[in-house]
């Protein structure tokens, strides 16, 4: 149950191997690692060889692990362990190496680096170790070298996933911390299936932008602009709180995605400010005119009034002469004399009344006119200021959101190294 070494003041060199069977999950939250791998270790134990010829050429045999020393190796990053397989047997060798495998489902922490989320790759390293010895007892070193090691896993891959096995590498110089243990460091490389997060996220924030840049064909006059421009980006904002409970609030970087979401927030938000303020000055247009129309209407009324008066005046005193020169009229005379009397005084008012309301139309006309070239006047220049305020940012909103998705594309197309 020793270490198996005839001189003890010479170290136990234990080989390693690594094989990646399935990414499992990479959880950006937590920062955590899930894969299931294949570990295999091996080492020379000077007590256990013998003679082919002497023992009917048996090569290997598997004998319990409790019977025999294993080295005490552990993963440095690893959190727990899901699933475990231990074998029950050791493999001893004719020639005194001695094998021993174990499958597990490793939980492990891994920083990740969500910059360029969610065209990001990640790289996620598990270091090996001896929880006990020191170098003086337990040199740890690679089995394999990195082309072997990557060629097995990639045959060796069930599943893949979110995740696509890019690469797998390790160092072939072993590193002593600080407690003197020496470790090696595979490092697994996977790039992120980012097709869904582009279908169900990306593109659906780029739609709402195109919305508010078609909310610009609608009118001005009235509040559906207001409503619909609140209406996208309270959209926007829900997309926004979706991706915080994706990406890590321990990130280094403020995420591409991040600043992506946030430059079409900003975007909209100013697009809402312009219409507000394009309303506002269109309200200011609205009340100045109902104020002039009013004080308008005033003076139409009085003038009409005064107008109304005179008429009403000139038609009651030629009323007056209809009736005195009908009293004058004698008594004794025919009744055909009076009918024409009353005949001439009828007609005489009827043509009173029709001019006095020729001229109120014409006066009414007038002023009406004289308003309407005064409300037009007034009218054209806020809305002239309002268009010209409309078109500039218009162009400026199309220039900087144009500009704005070019850097970001640019920014997502960048090689991984230079967000490092």
């Amino acid at each position: 149950m020793a270490r198996p070494t005839k001189h003890h003041r010479r170290s136990t060199t234990v080989y390693l191997s690594l094989i990646v069977h399935a990414i499992l999950d990479v959880r950006e939250t937590d920062q955590t690692f899930i894969s299931r791998v294949r570990i295999e270790t091996f080492w020379h134990n000077h007590f256990i060889s013998w003679n082919l010829k002497d023992f009917c050429e048996i090569e290997s045999v598997y004998i319990p692990t409790q019977s025999l020393w294993k080295p005490d190796i552990v993963i440095e990053e690893m959190l727990e362990q899901d699933k475990f397989y231990q074998s029950p047997f050791l493999g001893a060798y004719h020639h005194g190496l001695v094998q021993y495998t174990q499958e597990q489902v490793v939980r492990s922490t891994c920083k990740m680096a969500v910059y360029k989320f969610p065209f990001d790759i990640q790289r996620c390293n598990m270091s090996f170790k001896s929880l006990l010895y020191s170098d003086e007892s337990i040199k740890i070193e690679v089995y394999e070298n990195n082309t072997a090691i990557r060629e097995l896993s990639r045959k060796a891959i069930i599943s893949q996933y979110e995740w696509i096995f890019i690469d797998i590498t390790v160092n072939n110089k072993p590193v002593s911390d600080q407690f003197n243990h020496s470790k090696i460091i595979y490092t697994i490389t996977m790039k992120r299936r980012s097709v869904l997060y582009i279908v169900n996220f990306l593109l659906p924030i780029f739609f709402f932008f195109c919305l508010d840049l078609a909310s610009f064909l609608i009118s001005d006059s009235g509040g559906e602009k207001l409503s619909y421009k609140v209406t996208v980006l309270l959209a926007v904002t829900v997309m926004q709180l979706i991706l915080n409970d994706i990406l890590p609030s321990s990130s280094d970087k403020v995420p591409l995605i991040a600043t992506y979401c946030i430059g079409i927030f900003a975007l909209m938000m100013l697009s809402l400010m312009e219409t507000i303020l394009v309303m506002y000055l269109m309200e200011k247009d609205s009340a100045s005119q109902d104020d002039e129309t009013d004080q308008d209407g005033d003076l139409n009324e009085n003038h009409e009034d005064k107008k109304g008066r005179a008429n009403f005046h000139s038609c009651i005193r030629g009323m007056k002469r209809c009736t005195h020169c009908a009293s004058d009229v004698s008594t004794d005379e025919t009744s055909s004399v009076v009918k024409e009397g009353s005949c001439s005084q009828l007609t005489e008012v009827s043509l009173v009344l029709g001019k006095v309301s020729d001229e109120l139309g014409e006066i009414e006309k007038t002023m009406s006119q004289l308003s309407s070239r005064k409300t037009e006047k007034k009218r054209g220049y806020w809305t002239r200021m309002a268009q010209k305020i409309n078109k500039i940012f218009s162009t400026c909103y199309v220039t900087a959101g144009t500009l704005f998705l070019i850097v970001m594309l640019s920014k997502w197309s960048l090689p991984e190294d230079k967000h490092q």
